[in-house]
């Protein structure tokens, strides 16, 4: 939970202010606080991973550089998003996988004042320590990456 609002927390408040409906599967049931602050959904990473889409289908991905280099499942999750070719999917933190340096292009995203106000207040609910404060830009990468890599 402290992973994702410190790499995406604005990016997730924003992209709710925006009118999204976000969602972020997690493998821990930790205290959806922290989301909520953010305007976010917490839904259980497993269940979703086991479970056929039905219904409506992300318009975005971001996956956890860590998630995705650890789980099969995920990286599978990823490549089937890009297939579709109407996923935009993206990668944040680390550690970051080595194969996706050469393919995956740095993305920033800037952080409106809300989503600074609010990743800080989700930031201090899910006791990640702010240092200097929160940054106001959050970095992704994005790109066809996942395609290179060929069977995963």
């Amino acid at each position: 939970m402290a992973e994702v609002v410190r790499y995406a927390g604005g990016w997730l408040f924003d992209r709710g202010m925006a009118g999204w409906d976000v969602v972020v599967l997690t493998p821990d049931r930790g205290d959806p606080r922290p989301l909520r602050i953010l305007g976010a959904h917490a839904a259980d990473l497993e269940c979703a991973l086991a479970s056929p889409v039905r219904g409506r289908r992300p318009q975005a991905l971001s996956v956890c550089a860590g998630l995705y280099a650890a789980d099969e499942r995920v990286r599978r999750m990823v490549i089937e998003a890009l297939d579709g070719g109407r996923v935009e999917v993206t990668l944040w933190g680390d550690p970051w996988p080595a194969e996706l340096d050469p393919v995956a292009a740095p993305v920033p995203h800037r952080l409106s004042v809300a989503a600074r106000a609010f990743k800080a207040r989700a930031m201090g609910a899910a006791a990640c320590p702010l240092g200097g404060g929160c940054e106001p830009t959050e970095m992704f990468r994005r790109g066809e990456f996942v395609r290179t890599l060929g069977n995963v």
